[in-house]
């Protein structure tokens, strides 16, 4: 189930919310325990006992690991919980690669190839692995005691808003609220809010761009022309980020709506000065993730040599590649921005610095779309002729006439991925997502969240395209 399915706008989530309010407090988590368990069984009822297992199995060896005195015991017990988890991360999403690249290997030495049934993902396996290996850590690191109730932990697991695409939340961001939260009036409203914007950037946005960029990069690559590459590819640049945003806010949204804080994901990526700064505003929590899971633990930027940091500094963004899919396309694009991510660190920083903040922001939207042509074409044939194409400078007219909706929803693309870099752009960004309103734009915003619902659950209605890209991580 989707968040921007018919299913979820007006059954599950109007049943969710009614339950849910009309229930005591003492029995709100149960509500959101049940639906969340109903939520991720829906399309696939045989993986909710492979997610419920993995979160149970940690959540008793991490109160064995907490009990232990010794050290050495303690580590025993953290490693094995990380390798049940990983485990089951890496069997169901990097088996069936490995076993491919394993055949490929065998047959071009004239070997048999390993007979094999091909292995479904889990929805979501690669974001409540993360949160269960970061609540293992973290009791073993002291950042917080272990819980002492089964219920409460599964909750943080399996809590549908966040579930399937994040945010990556640490336990201890939302602990007092698992335990104790209370939403307010205005909670409701704005987390409806947040929803709504949420729904319509996928919706009204990232759709239109998806289908245009599927329709052009779909095509035979060696007869485009130069105008339809970057058109195709500008569109699935702007559809990953409004997609995958767009989520985000409707996790925070539908969280807020029932008193959770859940950390922001995305701060305007696009205007960013630099690949350093582009991930510390894209995919924020798996960036804070990696940072204080693996970067840190490799010895950070407290490494006794430059080479050692750059190493691990571009290692990292290849792990990040590889979480990303299984596929040797996503390992190149994670070394594409290490890369420049170390290339920043010896000299590029200080020239970009020089430059001024156009030719600075140019740059890494540049950089970015570079790398989003790795990101999207697997075969790394197809993305070395689309690069031809893209700078093959064969400009011809495109028809925007004839595709006005198109048209339309590319330039609020991008009059909404720059709206911060314009004169009171940040200000008028604060005001319509961030601001705590008074009576009167509660009202005015609840009467717009309603309005955008109505407009995405019509266009749902009329249309069969309504991908989510991140699902499939």
């Amino acid at each position: 189930m989707v968040f921007s399915s018919i299913t979820f706008l007006l059954y599950f989530l109007p049943l969710f919310l009614l339950v849910y309010y009309l229930s005591p407090r003492k029995l709100k988590n149960f509500i959101v325990l049940i639906f969340s368990v109903f939520f991720y069984a829906w399309g696939a009822p045989k993986f909710i006992f492979i997610l419920l297992g993995s979160t149970v199995a940690t959540f008793y060896l991490v109160k064995w690991m907490d009990s232990n005195k010794k050290r050495l015991h303690k580590r025993w017990l953290l490693g094995l919980s990380i390798f049940i988890n990983i485990g089951f991360l890496a069997f169901f999403k990097y088996a069936n690669f490995f076993v491919d690249n394993l055949n490929d290997v065998f047959q071009s030495l004239g070997y048999n190839t390993v007979a094999w049934t091909r292995i479904v993902l889990p929805i979501g396996i690669s974001f409540y692995t993360f949160q269960t290996l970061t609540y293992a850590v973290d009791v073993y690191r002291g950042v917080h005691r272990p819980l002492n109730k089964l219920s409460n932990y599964v909750l943080y697991i399996i809590m549908f808003p966040q579930l399937i695409a994040g945010p990556i939340v640490r336990y201890n961001e939302i602990a007092d609220q698992i335990v104790d939260r209370r939403e307010t009036y205005n909670d409701r409203l704005l987390g409806f809010y947040r929803f709504a914007i949420g729904l319509a950037k996928k919706v009204l946005i990232a759709n239109v761009m998806g289908a245009k960029a599927d329709e052009i990069l779909s095509m035979d690559f060696t007869s485009l022309d130069s105008t339809t590459a970057w058109i195709g590819i500008l569109a699935y640049t702007f559809q990953i980020y409004f997609d995958f945003s767009g989520y985000s806010d409707m996790a925070i949204g539908i969280g807020r709506m029932i008193g959770f804080k859940f950390p922001e994901n995305f701060d305007n990526p696009y205007t960013s000065r630099s690949i350093t700064e582009f991930w510390r505003r894209w995919h924020m929590t798996l960036g804070a993730w990696m940072k204080n899971y693996l970067y840190i633990p490799l010895g950070g930027n407290k490494v006794k040599t430059n080479r050692r940091l750059y190493f691990n500094l571009w290692f990292v963004f290849l792990l990040s590649g590889l979480w990303h899919g299984a596929a040797w396309n996503f390992i190149i694009w994670g070394g594409f921005h290490g890369f420049f991510l170390v290339a920043e660190r010896l000299f590029l920083s200080k020239l970009l610095k020089k430059a001024g903040g156009f030719l600075s922001l140019s740059y890494t939207f540049f950089i970015t779309v570079m790398g989003w042509v790795i990101f999207r074409i697997e075969n790394y044939q197809d993305a070395f002729m689309f690069y031809k194409r893209l700078f093959a400078f064969d400009f011809k007219a495109y028809d925007f006439y004839h595709e006005a909706e198109f048209a339309f929803w590319l330039v609020v693309s991008i009059l909404f991925s720059f709206l911060v870099v314009f004169p009171y752009g940040k200000k008028i960004q604060e005001k319509v997502f961030y601001s705590d309103y008074n009576r009167a734009g509660l009202i005015t915003g609840f009467v717009i969240s309603l309005l955008l619902v109505f407009l995405c659950v019509s266009a749902i209605a009329t249309s069969d395209f309504n991908p989510f890209i991140y699902f499939r991580f």
